[in-house]
Formats: structure tokens, sequence, C-alpha cells
């Protein structure tokens, strides 16, 4: 048996950039837990994609953000 000592880590904020595709995914947690994520890029038709999730971790709303450069928290 290996025995570990485990810690819990939360980030709360996070971006990756991916240059094959040129997305740039946003992931922000807010002061009362709610998490974010935030898809944008040039190439998006419709605009930036936003995911909002509730403290449970269920999806509690999406949308789109013309212009936006960033997700706000």
């Amino acid at each position: 048996m290996i025995k570990q000592n485990a810690k819990t880590l939360q980030i709360k904020e996070q971006y990756i950039n991916d240059l094959v595709t040129g997305l740039t995914l946003i992931f922000r947690v807010t002061p009362s837990g709610e998490a974010r994520l935030q898809l944008t890029g040039d190439n998006l038709p419709f605009g930036n994609r936003n995911f909002q999730f509730d403290k449970n971790g269920k999806l509690a709303g999406t949308g789109t953000g013309l212009g936006l450069k960033s997700c706000e928290a």
C-alpha cells in the first residue's frame, strides 16, 4: 500500500491558448463559487462563447459575446 499526502488545489483562473485552432479557453471561478468558461478567437462566426456553471458544476447558462476579449468575473 502506498500512502500519499493528498492536497487540494483550487484554480481560480487559467488561460489556455490553442495555437492550432487560434482559440483561447479562459476558465474562471467567481467569488460566489460559480465557474465560467469562455472560448475566444477570431474564427468563431457568432462571437465568443460563454458558459456558466453553478456551485455544483451544472450548466447554468450559455451565450455569445460579440467583440469581447475576456469574460467578466
